[in-house]
């Protein structure tokens, strides 16, 4: 009995065993009439055993890069796509830039230092002085994840202050919601209404 441990090891595994066979033996294959008949057949299986890759662009040309990979890129055969080269293969992906934002104070997000930038641009009147509050309120949110153990509204308006420039500035006397008045971040405040006790109903006989 043949074990799989003494088996060469398959090039890639979703395609199994049979596949591979498959490629070996058109490799082996003198005649180019021929192996252009096997190879036709290969990719058909090949196909059937991958239909994610119809949801794919181009995932003929995939099937037909999946060959010769297969067969380490020794079959010689009348490919419609050019043979890819082992090289560009082996090339690593581009790194991905990551967005660097420096941020004074991380713990509040970006979000609400692009509400902040948005909001001081306003004109000046009532509409400008409830957001401001509503902002400052949120800032004490984010900052009661951020330090549970106190959070003091000069200590916000004075963030407030430091994040618009200047531009949003809060007199002493406005005051903030009250700690228990602000929900946490990340809980969810809908309470399950209790059921009522159950009570059996005996009548007298």
């Amino acid at each position: 009995m043949e074990y799989n441990s003494s088996r060469p090891d398959l090039i890639i595994p979703e395609y199994g065993r049979n596949v591979h066979n498959m490629v070996a033996y058109a490799l082996e294959l003198a005649d180019r009439d021929e192996r252009n008949k096997a190879v036709s057949a290969i990719i058909s299986v090949m196909g059937q055993l991958s239909p994610h890759l119809r949801d794919v662009e181009d995932y003929k040309h995939k099937l037909w890069d999946h060959l010769h990979i297969i067969s380490n890129f020794e079959l010689d055969v009348d490919s419609p796509y050019a043979k890819p080269a082992p090289e560009e293969l082996a090339e690593k992906p581009q790194r991905v830039p990551y967005p660097q934002s420096n941020l004074k104070y991380g713990h509040y997000g970006k979000n609400i230092q692009n509400i902040i930038n948005v909001c001081k641009d306003f004109e000046d009147g009532e509409e400008k002085e409830q957001l401001k509050v509503v902002i400052a309120n949120l800032m004490k949110r984010h900052y009661m994840v951020y330090n549970q153990s106190s959070v003091v509204d000069h200590t916000i308006k004075k963030q407030l202050k430091e994040m618009s420039d200047g531009k949003l500035e809060l007199a002493e006397d406005v005051q903030l919601a009250h700690v228990a008045d602000i929900p946490a971040a990340g809980k969810s405040h809908h309470h399950k209404k209790k059921k009522a006790p159950f009570k059996k109903n005996y009548k007298k006989r």
